[in-house]
C-alpha cells in the first residue's frame, strides 16, 4: 500500500449532508481515502483530530486585498495570513485596487503579486466597466475566476457602467461561462439622494442608509436578472442586505435565470440598533439595516434563497474609518478572518446547523464557480482544503490580534465566539496549525482556473446581440460593394 503523507485520525467529517466519525488520508495534496482508522494507508504524519470536526475548507467568494495601489491599507500577504487564521482556503479577490484589473496587463501584475505572497488559493476578478468591455474576451481568456460589475459607487470610485454597457458586456462573457459579480444598487439613486441629503446637513451615521434605501438593490438586482435572463449570462449578487432583494433573485430563479447570492456576517448579526455605539466603523457599502432584514436573511440563509456567506472582507486603517461626518469615513471593514469563529457562534446557537454552515461556506460556492467537486468536498480525489474546528473552544475577537496587521479595525472587537478553526490545510498542506500561521507557506498559494464541471454555457439571443446587429451592417456593405 502507498505511503500517504497524513493521515488524520479521530476526527468528525462533516459535509453538507451528515457529520460522521472517520479518517482521512492525503497524499501529493489529495485525498486519497476517507473511512474506518483500520482502512488508511501508513503515513509518513498521523493527526489526533479527538474532539475536533473536519470542514470542507471555506471559500470566500468576495475579498479585498487593496495590492497593487492601497497597500497601507493590506497586502496579498497580509489579507492571506488572515484568510488562514480564519479557516479560508480559497478567496477571490476584487478589480477595485489601483489600476483596476481591467486589462490583461492589470491581471498579469496582480496575478504575480499574488503569487508571491499568498498563504492560499486565489482566483482573481477583472473589472466589467463602461470604458473596457472590449477588454472582456481577453480577460478571459487570461483566467480571471468571474468579472465585477460595480452599479453603485464604492470604494475606488470606479464609474458605474449604463445599461447598455452592462448588456453588451454580459453578450460578450456569456459564451464563457463566467459569472458576474455584482455590487448591485444603482448609481443614480444613491448619488441623487446623497447630494441632497448633505446639502440638507444629514452627516449623522444613520444617514448612509438614508442615501441608499434598500430599493437601490430591488432595482438593480431586478434589471440586472433581465440581462442575465437575455443573454444567458451566469451572475452573482454580491452583500444581500434587505429583504426586499429576495423577491426579485426568488423570482429570477424561478424564471431559470442562473443567479446566486451571498451574504455577510454583519448583515446577519448587528441592525441599526449598533449605530448608536459603533458610528462609522459600521459604514459599508451596502449598508447594514434594520433587525427585520437580519431575520429575513438569516430564513433566506435557511431555505437556500441566499445561496452562501461571503465576506466583503474591506480593510482601511482606523483613521480612514473613523468620522463624525460620515460621508468622510471610507466603508467596509475586515472579515476574512472572522467569518467562521462567528458561523460557528450561530450554529452552537441553533441558528444554522452544521452542516447548512458547510453547504453556505464551502459547497455552494465551489458549485457555481465550477470548482466542485475538487474544491468544496471532503471525498477522495479532491483537493485537501481541510479546516479542523473545535466548536467548544471559545474566544473574544480582539482587532489587535487580527492578520490583516494595517487595518485592524472591525466592528466585531470584544464580541465573544464560541467554535474556532484550529488547523488549515490547503492541498495537504499546514498553512495555521495549533492557531498558529506557517510562516512558510507564503507564496504556496495557486491560481484557481475554472474546472469544466458547469453545464456549457450559452448565449441567448444571439441574432440579436449589439456585435450580430453591426455584423448584418457589414455583410450588407459587402454585398453593395462586390
Amino acid at each position: 500500500m502507498t505511503q500517504a503523507d497524513l493521515v488524520i485520525i479521530n476526527g468528525s467529517v462533516v459535509s453538507h449532508e451528515a457529520t460522521q466519525k472517520a479518517a482521512i488520508a492525503i497524499r501529493d495534496g489529495k485525498i486519497i481515502a476517507v473511512g474506518e482508522e483500520s482502512s488508511m494507508p501508513p503515513a509518513k504524519e498521523v493527526l489526533d483530530a479527538k474532539g475536533l470536526h473536519l470542514l470542507p475548507a471555506a471559500i470566500d467568494v468576495h475579498v479585498h486585498f487593496r495590492q497593487p495601489g492601497y497597500t497601507h491599507k493590506e497586502t496579498w500577504e497580509s489579507g492571506t495570513a488572515a484568510a488562514a487564521m480564519g479557516g479560508v482556503t480559497t478567496v477571490f479577490e476584487m478589480p477595485n485596487t489601483n489600476p483596476p484589473t481591467a486589462t490583461p496587463e492589470a491581471f498579469a501584475e496582480k496575478l504575480k503579486l499574488a503569487e508571491q505572497q499568498a498563504y492560499v488559493d486565489f482566483g482573481l476578478y477583472g473589472l466589467m466597466a463602461e470604458d473596457n468591455v472590449d477588454q472582456l474576451e481577453a480577460l478571459a481568456g487570461c483566467g480571471v475566476i468571474g468579472f465585477k460589475c460595480f452599479m453603485g459607487n464604492t470604494f475606488g470610485n470606479l464609474p458605474s457602467p449604463s445599461t447598455g454597457a452592462m448588456l453588451e458586456a454580459f453578450e460578450r462573457v456569456a459564451p464563457y461561462g463566467l459569472r458576474t459579480s455584482l455590487h448591485a444598487e444603482t448609481a443614480s439613486i444613491m448619488a441623487w439622494r446623497y447630494e441632497r441629503l448633505r446639502a440638507a446637513g444629514r452627516n449623522d451615521a444613520l444617514a448612509h442608509i438614508a442615501a441608499r434605501p434598500d430599493v437601490v438593490a430591488v432595482e438593480a438586482v431586478s434589471r440586472a436578472a433581465i440581462l442575465a435572463e437575455w443573454t444567458g449570462a451566469r451572475i452573482h449578487v454580491l452583500h444581500v442586505s434587505s429583504a426586499a432583494e429576495l423577491r426579485p433573485m426568488r423570482e429570477a430563479k424561478q424564471r431559470g435565470v442562473d443567479i446566486t447570492s451571498e451574504t455577510c456576517p454583519h448583515y446577519l448579526m448587528m441592525d441599526t440598533r449598533d449605530y448608536a455605539s459603533l458610528g462609522s466603523l459600521m459604514r459599508v457599502n451596502p449598508p447594514i439595516r434594520e433587525a427585520s432584514d437580519s431575520e429575513s436573511l438569516w430564513e433566506a440563509v435557511r431555505d437556500g434563497t441566499l445561496d452562501m456567506i461571503a465576506t466583503d472582507h474591506a480593510p482601511h486603517t482606523p483613521s480612514e474609518q473613523h468620522n463624525e461626518v460620515i460621508w468622510e469615513a471610507d466603508c467596509g471593514f475586515p472579515g476574512v478572518e472572522t467569518q467562521m469563529p462567528l458561523m460557528l457562534t450561530a450554529v452552537n446557537k441553533e441558528q444554522i446547523t452544521l452542516q447548512e454552515y458547510v453547504r453556505i461556506s464551502a459547497v455552494a460556492p465551489a458549485k457555481a464557480w465550477g470548482l466542485y467537486p475538487r474544491k468544496g468536498s471532503l471525498t477522495i480525489g479532491a483537493d485537501a482544503d481541510i479546516t479542523l474546528v473545535d466548536l467548544a473552544r471559545q474566544e473574544v475577537i480582539d482587532q489587535e490580534s487580527l492578520h490583516s496587521y494595517r487595518a485592524r479595525a472591525t466592528p466585531f472587537h470584544g464580541w465573544n465566539v464560541k467554535g474556532l478553526p484550529v488547523h488549515t490545510l490547503v492541498r495537504g498542506r499546514f498553512v495555521m496549525r495549533d492557531r498558529k500561521l506557517q510562516s512558510d507557506a507564503k507564496g504556496s498559494g495557486l491560481s484557481v482556473k475554472r474546472v469544466q464541471q458547469m453545464p456549457i454555457a450559452q448565449l441567448a439571443n444571439s441574432d440579436k446581440t449589439l456585435a450580430a446587429e453591426v455584423a448584418k451592417v457589414a455583410a450588407k456593405r459587402e454585398v453593395l460593394t462586390s
